[in-house]
């Protein structure tokens, strides 16, 4: 399985980074895990078409996850025109969200005629789907966005990668990660701050806990981007960055 960070920033595009996305792709399949509202910039950076992509999931409904879908449609409508179906994943609410942005941004775009079909499959979690070729379990996190929030666990030949989304600590995340090959996890501060969001010394504590193979940090706020150095120190653990491939 191959992952690309196609963004890995915080809402406010911390350190000049996109929105938070994720391609993974494995036996010519490709799935999209989130896709922010400065997302597009990422994936315009690295080549990426729409048409390349099988499914997208959607881990929570707050603007730098989701907020990109319909420049992502409008996109794959009128400028790389697609013609085969995009399955869209997320939780409870997504429909009724994602028909409100895309009113706000562009009026008048969901009552279009679509060249390709598309259509929106909330699932609670706890869940478990085949999406794209992938086997991909949610479980709930800790993190108001109006619906239900979600970590991912996502299995294709014989390798497992696991993604926090965004959350504060919370023991879901010991099943997500457990055998994991690569486990994302967000870090966003370097004490406690946000409510909702992960800081590096509840990570650290709980580092001997998680069971993954390897673990990156992402989605950083500027005070864990200037720290970087501070906690490869204590930890040994890498950060994610814009464009990374990584092989698992």
């Amino acid at each position: 399985m191959q992952v690309t960070f196609v963004g890995t920033g915080d809402a406010f595009g911390s350190g000049g980074r996109a929105h938070t996305c994720l391609r993974l792709d494995h036996g010519g399949r490709a799935l999209m895990i989130d896709f922010g509202a400065g997302s597009i910039i990422g994936w315009r950076r690295l080549g990426f078409s729409f048409n390349q992509i099988d499914g997208l999931l959607i881990t929570h409904l707050h603007g730098d996850h989701f907020g990109g879908l319909p420049f992502l449609l409008l996109e794959a409508q009128f400028v790389d025109p697609r013609d085969k179906p995009l399955p869209i994943y997320g939780p409870p609410g997504l429909r009724s969200r994602l028909a409100m942005a895309m009113e706000a941004f562009f009026p008048g775009t969901t009552g279009i005629k679509w060249r390709f079909p598309w259509e929106i499959h909330e699932i609670a979690p706890p869940s478990r789907e085949t999406i794209a070729g992938f086997d991909v379990r949610t479980m709930e996190v800790v993190h108001a966005s109006g619906a239900p929030a979600t970590a991912v666990r996502v299995q294709a030949g014989g390798k497992t990668f696991a993604f926090s989304g965004d959350t504060a600590w919370t023991d879901a995340l010991l099943d997500v990660s457990a055998d994991a090959d690569l486990m994302v996890c967000e870090c966003h501060s370097m004490a406690p701050k946000a409510p909702g969001h992960m800081d590096w010394p509840r990570l650290r504590e709980n580092l001997p806990r998680i069971g993954a193979r390897r673990l990156m940090i992402t989605h950083m706020g500027p005070e864990v981007l200037a720290n970087l150095d501070t906690i490869r120190a204590e930890s040994g653990l890498d950060a994610a960055y814009d464009g990374l491939v990584v092989e698992i």
